[in-house]
C-alpha cells in the first residue's frame, strides 16, 4: 500500500511552471496600460520652447492596477502639444536619442514656477507614474522597490516604450521617485536622495560639481565642461516699515452711537489685516559655465544684486479677515436662527393677550366713528414712542439693544420725510413723499430684477443695509429684532395717519423684486387709497381705463359734472362707508359727492338706485372714443371711468392660482373659475352699461377687446359696399362667458359698484406679515439686496483698481447669483457659494492695494515708471511668478532690494534653533560685505553634461543632477545616461 501511494503524491507535488506568476501578471498589466495609452514606440516633437512648462496645458490619464492584492495607481502625466508630424520624422535618425533624453539637457524651462515636482526635478514634457493607490501605503522595502524598478524596466524593454516610467516609494510625502527611461542601445536611470540634515560639504556649488562628476564616473582625462544653472531664493516676511492702508472702522464710536466713522447703508470694504504675508526673490544665473564662478564653503561670488535675472512671486494670507466678508457671512449666520422678534426681545406672547383684543376693538371702532381721522406731526419722537412704551414694560430702559440716538439715527436714515417737524412743511412732503423720481436705466441699477432683491434707492435696500450693520456692530440678533419691531410700528403709525412710505416707486407690487419689498408696496397702494379716500381729492388713484386712459381723471369730472343730480342722489360720505359687500364704494372720479351732506345724502343715494338705472341716464363718463358709435342708438361711445383691479403681491397669486388649480376640469370647477376671473370684468361692463345706455355686448367688445370683433365689407340690396361686423368665433360659443357676465350685468358706474380692492383688509393683511416675520425668515427675504449691495460695492471698488481678473470673477458672480436668487428658497450651499466668491474678490483687491503701496505706485512720479510698477503689480496678482524687468537694476528691482536693506536694519530676533543660527552666521560669512540679503532660503542648482558612459568608446548621452537645499531639507534628483550596446 505504501508503495501504491508514493508515485500518486510525487504527481501531485508537479509544478507547472507554464502558468504565469503574479509578477508577471504585474508586468503585463503595465504593458497593457502602455498599449491603452498608445506610448508605444518613438516618440517624436519638436524642442521645447522658452515658458511651455508654465503657459502650456498639462493633462493626465489614470488607471489602476494591482500586485497580487496591492493596488496601484497609474498616472500619465503629459504637456499638450501641437505636433509637426513632418518635421519629426525627417529629424528622425538612427544616432537620434529619445525625447525625454534630449529634454534632460534643455535649457528654457529651468525652474518652472508651476508644475509637477518631476517637471522641476528634470524637466521633462512626458512621463508615467506607478504609486500606491491608497493613501497610507508605501513601498518601503529595499526589495520591494528593487522588484518593481525590475518590472518597469522588463515592460518598457517588451514594449519598446520611449517615455520615461516612476515608481513611487516611501511615505508620499517624501516625494520619493526611482524611474527608467529606455531607448535604441541607450537607458537613463532616475535616482533620488532625500535628507533631513545636509551635509556641509553640499552646502556650496563645489561640493555638488563633485558628487555629479563622481556619479559619473566618465574615463575621459579632460572631462567635458559641466553647464549650470543656480537660482537663490530670498524670502521677505517682515513689513512693518510700512504702514497697512486699510483704516478699519473705529468700532468704538459706533457702539457709542456715532455714525461717522461707518455710514449706515455703506457696506465697508476691504481686509483688516495684509492679505500679503511673504514676498519671495529668486535671483537666477541661467547659463554657467564650470570655472566662471566661485562658491565654496569659505567665499561665494553669488551677488544676488549681480544675478541677470529676476524674478518675483508673493505668498498671499491664508483667508485674511475682510470687513465686507464677515459682513456678508454673519448676516447669513442670522438665517439659521429659529427664535420669533418676541423670544429674542424677552416678552412671552400670552402677556399681552388681553391688550391685543383692546387693540382690535379700538382699531375697528376708529372705522365708524364720525370724528375724521387726527393726523399728528411725523417726527422721530412720534415714530418711537409708541414701540418704547410697550417695550419698557417688560424690559429696562437701558437694557434696550439699541439705543435712541442709533435708533433715531438709522430711522431718520429710512424715513428721511420724518426730519422736518414742521407742520407746513410736512404737508408738502406728505403730497410728494411717494412720488419718487424716474429710476436711471443703467446696467448697475438693473442688477435687482436679476437678483431678485430690491432697486438701490429704495427703502427695502436701505433696510437691508442697516440690519446687516446692526447686525455686526450693535447687538447682533437682537439689535436686529429691536429694529424690526421699531420699523413694523412704523409701517402701522404710517398706515393709520395716510402717511406715504418714502423710497418705494408708486404703482402694483413689482414682481421683479422681493416678497418684502412687494409687500411694502402694497402697503404702499392701501394707504395712497385710503388717504385718497379720506381727504376726498380728485385724483386717477382709483381710476382704471384700459389702453391707458385713467390719466384722464379731470375729463371725467367734466362729464360727470353734467349730472348734477346724480351727485346728491348718489352722494355718499365716508361716514357712512364699512366694509360690508352690500354697501357701495364711493368711485373718486365724483369727489363733489365727498362734500355733501353726509348720511342723508347716503341714505338717499342707497335707495333710488334702482330708478336711476330705469331712467338710463348715461353716469360715470371719460371721454368719447374717437369716431366710434353705438351700434343700435346710434350715438358716440363714450370710454367709462373704471375701477383699477387689485395690486397683487407674488405670494396672493399663487394663492389664487392654487385655488384655481383645485376647481379641477369639470364643467362646473371650470365654470366656476371663469366666474372667479371675470370680476374685473364685470365691474367693466356695469360701468360701461352706466355709460352708454342702450349699449350691447358688441358695442362693449369693440372697446374692450377690438380683435373678438370682425368687420367686412358687404355688398347690400342696393348694391352699395357697407361694412358688417359680427363678433369672433370664441364669442359664440354657447354659455360663454362673456355673454353671461354682460346679462347679469347692471348698468351702475364705478362710483357705486363694490370694491375689487379692499385696501383696508389687504393692509391689515400686510401689517399682521410683517409682525409675525422672525429675524431669520427676515435675513432670507433681504439676502438677495446683501447680495446686490455687496456685488454694486465690489464694481466700485474694483473700478479705482481695474483688475481684469476681477472683472472676469465679477460677471461670473452676477452670472451665478441671478441663476440662485430667482428661486423663492435657494440651498444653503449655492448662497454660501455666492458669498465666498465676493469674499475671494475682495481679497484679490486688498492684495492689489497692498501691492500699491509696498511698491509706492501712487507715490511714483514718473509716469512711465509708475505705468511699469502698476502692470509689474497687476501681474503678481494673476500670474505664479513674474520677471522683474532689469533684474535689480530696474524700477521695481531697485524698489525690491530697498524692501530687503530696510528689513535688514530691523533688528532681528535671534532664531531658537542653534543649528539655524550656525548655518545663518555661515551664509553671512561667505558673502562677506552682502549683508543687504539676508541668508536664501533656497538654493537650488542644476548640473548638466554629455559625455559617454560606461566606456571611453560608448556613446556621449546626457546626464544631469538637480540640487535644492532648504534649512530643513535636502535632495539630490539625478538622471544619468548609459549606452547599453557599446559598454
Amino acid at each position: 500500500m505504501a508503495a501504491d501511494s508514493e508515485p500518486e503524491s510525487e504527481v501531485f507535488e508537479i509544478t507547472d511552471f507554464t502558468t504565469a506568476s503574479e509578477w508577471e501578471r504585474f508586468i503585463s498589466k503595465i504593458e497593457e496600460v502602455l498599449n491603452d495609452w498608445k506610448l508605444i514606440g518613438v516618440s517624436s516633437g519638436r524642442p521645447l520652447e522658452k515658458g511651455v512648462f508654465t503657459t502650456g496645458t498639462w493633462e493626465e490619464k489614470s488607471d489602476e492596477i494591482s500586485f497580487a492584492d496591492f493596488k496601484f495607481s497609474v498616472t500619465h502625466h503629459y504637456l499638450v502639444q501641437e505636433l509637426g508630424d513632418k518635421d519629426g520624422k525627417e529629424e528622425l535618425g538612427e544616432d537620434t536619442l529619445p525625447l525625454p533624453m534630449q529634454d534632460l539637457l534643455c535649457m528654457n524651462n529651468d525652474f518652472p514656477p508651476r508644475a509637477h515636482c518631476l517637471v522641476r526635478w528634470y524637466g521633462l514634457r512626458e512621463f508615467v507614474v506607478i504609486a500606491p493607490a491608497a493613501n497610507n501605503d508605501a513601498v518601503v522595502s529595499e526589495s520591494k522597490c528593487n522588484l518593481l524598478l525590475s518590472s518597469i524596466s522588463i515592460a518598457l524593454g517588451n514594449t519598446g516604450c520611449q517615455v520615461p516610467l516612476f515608481v513611487q516609494i516611501h511615505q508620499k510625502w517624501r516625494r520619493m521617485y526611482v524611474g527608467e527611461c529606455q531607448g535604441p542601445g541607450v537607458r537613463t536611470d532616475f535616482e533620488m536622495v532625500h535628507l533631513r540634515k545636509v551635509p556641509s560639504q553640499y552646502t556650496h556649488l563645489s561640493g555638488l560639481l563633485d558628487i555629479f562628476k563622481t556619479k559619473i564616473g566618465c574615463p575621459l582625462t579632460p572631462l567635458p565642461p559641466v553647464s549650470m544653472a543656480i537660482r537663490l531664493t530670498y524670502v521677505l516676511q517682515d513689513w512693518q516699515q510700512y504702514f497697512w492702508p486699510q483704516q478699519p472702522p473705529d468700532i468704538d464710536a459706533l457702539v457709542g452711537g456715532e455714525v461717522g466713522g461707518l455710514e449706515f447703508g455703506k457696506l465697508p470694504f476691504g481686509a483688516c489685516e495684509d492679505p500679503i504675508s511673504e514676498l519671495h526673490l529668486a535671483t537666477t544665473w541661467p547659463h554657467l559655465a564650470e570655472g566662471i564662478i566661485v562658491d565654496n564653503d569659505v567665499y561665494s561670488d553669488l551677488d544676488p544684486l549681480q544675478a541677470p535675472q529676476w524674478s518675483v512671486r508673493v505668498r498671499k494670507a491664508d483667508n485674511p479677515q475682510c470687513l465686507l466678508g464677515d459682513f456678508l457671512t454673519e448676516f447669513f449666520k442670522l438665517c439659521r436662527r429659529k427664535e420669533s422678534t418676541d423670544e429674542i426681545l424677552g416678552r412671552p406672547a400670552f402677556e399681552e393677550e388681553g391688550r391685543e383684543v383692546a387693540d382690535i376693538t379700538h382699531a375697528l371702532s376708529k372705522l365708524t366713528e364720525p370724528a375724521p381721522v387726527p393726523i399728528p406731526k411725523l417726527s422721530v419722537t412720534n415714530m418711537v414712542h409708541s414701540a418704547k412704551k410697550k417695550i419698557r414694560k417688560h424690559r429696562g430702559v437701558d437694557e434696550s439693544p439699541l439705543n435712541n440716538d442709533v435708533l433715531n439715527t438709522i430711522l431718520l436714515f429710512l424715513f428721511p420725510d420724518a426730519a422736518d417737524k414742521l407742520a407746513d412743511g410736512f404737508e408738502n412732503r406728505a403730497s410728494t413723499s411717494a412720488g419718487n423720481n424716474p429710476p436711471p436705466e443703467n446696467e448697475d441699477y438693473n442688477l435687482f430684477s436679476q437678483f431678485k432683491s430690491a432697486p438701490s434707492d429704495s427703502l427695502t435696500y436701505k433696510l437691508a443695509l442697516c440690519l446687516c450693520m446692526i447686525n455686526f456692530y450693535h447687538g447682533g440678533v437682537k439689535g436686529v429684532a429691536h429694529l424690526w419691531q421699531e420699523f413694523v410700528l412704523e409701517m402701522r403709525y404710517r398706515w393709520e395717519n395716510n402717511y406715504l412710505i418714502p423710497g418705494l416707486a408708486n404703482g402694483s407690487p413689482d414682481l421683479r423684486c422681493c416678497l418684502l419689498h412687494q409687500k411694502l408696496q402694497m402697503l404702499n397702494c392701501c394707504i395712497e387709497r385710503k388717504k385718497a379716500r379720506d381727504e376726498g381729492k380728485r385724483g386717477s388713484v382709483s381710476d382704471r381705463s384700459p389702453g391707458g386712459a385713467s390719466g384722464d381723471g379731470a375729463k371725467g369730472g367734466d362729464h360727470s359734472g353734467d349730472n348734477p343730480d346724480k351727485e346728491k342722489e348718489f352722494g355718499k360720505s365716508w361716514e357712512s362707508w364699512s366694509d360690508s359687500e352690500e354697501e357701495y364704494f364711493e368711485c373718486l372720479s365724483d369727489t363733489e359727492d365727498l362734500k355733501g351732506n353726509g348720511q342723508e345724502n347716503g341714505k338717499k343715494g342707497a335707495k333710488e338706485g334702482s330708478k336711476e338705472a330705469v331712467n338710463l341716464k348715461p353716469e360715470g363718463r371719460l371721454h368719447p372714443h374717437g369716431k366710434l358709435m353705438l351700434l343700435h342708438p346710434g350715438e358716440p361711445l363714450y370710454v367709462p371711468i373704471t375701477q383699477e383691479p387689485a395690486p397683487m403681491t407674488e405670494d396672493l397669486l399663487e394663492e389664487q392660482s392654487e385655488v384655481l388649480a383645485k376647481l379641477g376640469t369639470s364643467a362646473e370647477g371650470a365654470h366656476l373659475r371663469a366666474r372667479m376671473q371675470s370680476a374685473c370684468l364685470l365691474s367693466d361692463m356695469e360701468s360701461f352699461k352706466a355709460a352708454n345706455p342702450g349699449c350691447c355686448l358688441e358695442d362693449f367688445v369693440r372697446w374692450y377687446s377690438p380683435r373678438d370683433y370682425i368687420e367686412e365689407e358687404v355688398v347690400d340690396e342696393k348694391g352699395n359696399k357697407v361694412i358688417k361686423g359680427e363678433l369672433s368665433a370664441r364669442m359664440k360659443i354657447p354659455s360663454n362667458m362673456w355673454v353671461e357676465a354682460w346679462e347679469t350685468a347692471k348698468p351702475v358706474p364705478a362710483r357705486r359698484q363694490k370694491r375689487l380692492f379692499d385696501d383696508t383688509r389687504e393692509a391689515e393683511k400686510v401689517l399682521h406679515y410683517l409682525a409675525v416675520q422672525k429675524p431669520a425668515d427676515l435675513a432670507r427675504h433681504l439676502l438677495p439686496c446683501i447680495i446686490h449691495a455687496a456685488v454694486l460695492k465690489v464694481k466700485d471698488e474694483e473700478a479705482q483698481e481695474d483688475i481684469s481678473s476681477v472683472k472676469k470673477i465679477i460677471k461670473q458672480i452676477i452670472s451665478h447669483s441671478s441663476k440662485v436668487l430667482r428661486f423663492p428658497s435657494p440651498e444653503d450651499k449655492k448662497l454660501e457659494e455666492i458669498i465666498a466668491q465676493i469674499m475671494s474678490v475682495e481679497a484679490i483687491i486688498a492684495r492689489a492695494r497692498s501691492l500699491k503701496a509696498k511698491f509706492g505706485v501712487e507715490k511714483c512720479e514718473n509716469e512711465e515708471e509708475k505705468e511699469d510698477l502698476q502692470r509689474f503689480v497687476n501681474s503678481l496678482l494673476e500670474q505664479p511668478e513674474v520677471s522683474v524687468v532689469g533684474a535689480g537694476r530696474g524700477p521695481a528691482g531697485s524698489i525690491i532690494h530697498k524692501l530687503f536693506v530696510n528689513a535688514q536694519r530691523v533688528p532681528a530676533v535671534p532664531p531658537l534653533e542653534e543649528e539655524l543660527r550656525r548655518s545663518g552666521s555661515q551664509e553671512e560669512r561667505r558673502q562677506g560685505v552682502q549683508s543687504e540679503f539676508p541668508p536664501p532660503t533656497g538654493r537650488e542648482v542644476i548640473l548638466r553634461t554629455s559625455v559617454p558612459r560606461p566606456a571611453p568608446y560608448s556613446k556621449a548621452l546626457p546626464q544631469r543632477m538637480y540640487s535644492v537645499l532648504t534649512r530643513e531639507d535636502f535632495r539630490l534628483a539625478g538622471a544619468f545616461s548609459a549606452d547599453t550596446t557599446f559598454f
